[in-house]
């Protein structure tokens, strides 16, 4: 179905060519908002419901799609003075990259659907996951099996550390959100926030709030709360 063709039977759709529109449109609007993210780190609801309405649709075809990946956790609102901030969880990723490289996934591009800036979002996105990936490979040294031990991570952890710090000019404060997502799924999120914070204790690392202008929920979500309840942003390698 084209997008002349979906626009056209938008208001006429049987059940099952509604969850097909729903499908890909619940991933041009994580996509969407992932680039806007990149470009302006947070991002107001009426931004993003301009940038996914293509042409002759309005943000109201999009109501139920924004409603379920709300309440699925994919995005998350948050109020902010007098405006609405969205903001794109872990959770969100997660969708977002099965929606893209599953090959059961009912997303896919035709000639008359895909626009600048939806295939420049896509490219960042590739470019991106590229990077992680081979941030990754580095510190792993090509072993991308599971780490089952705190040895293990604490060496990985190190090296991660240093290539990013070296490779993104971070002035030895990297983002502990940017550490989690290079290392991945070679362990469960609380065996890294464990371990992390075991580095503190062994003074390896120093966990640091410093300034988070640019926190997001789902960087929030990346970072490291310490017992009790204190969000730690950024890690510092110590000199022992």
């Amino acid at each position: 179905m084209s997008e002349k063709d979906e626009i056209a039977v938008s208001k006429t759709l049987t059940a099952s060519e509604q969850a097909v529109w729903d499908a890909k449109a619940k991933v041009r609007v994580l996509l969407n908002l992932w680039a806007l993210e990149d470009e302006k780190n947070i991002v107001r609801k009426g931004e993003l419901n301009k940038r996914i309405a293509r042409t002759n649709e309005t943000s109201k075809n999009y109501e139920g799609v924004l409603g379920e990946l709300q309440a699925t956790g994919a995005i998350v609102y948050s109020p902010l003075n007098r405006v609405t901030l969205v903001a794109l969880s872990a959770r969100g990723k997660e969708v977002l990259a099965d929606g893209l490289k599953s090959k059961d996934s009912l997303f896919e591009f035709d000639g008359s659907q895909i626009g600048t800036r939806l295939g420049n979002a896509l490219l960042k996105w590739i470019r991106h996951q590229d990077g992680a990936a081979s941030v990754g490979v580095e510190a792993g040294k090509g072993d991308v099996g599971a780490i089952a031990s705190y040895e293990e991570f604490k060496a990985v952890a190190l090296e991660v550390y240093d290539s990013l710090n070296r490779d993104y000019n971070l002035d030895d404060l990297v983002p502990i959100y940017r550490m989690r997502r290079a290392i991945g799924e070679r362990l469960e999120r609380s065996q890294f926030n464990e371990w992390l914070l075991e580095m503190q204790a062994n003074d390896i690392f120093q966990l640091m709030a410093g300034e988070t202008q640019d926190l997001t929920a789902d960087k929030r979500e990346d970072s490291i709360t310490i017992p009790g309840g204190a969000l730690r942003y950024y890690a510092k390698r110590l000199n022992s």
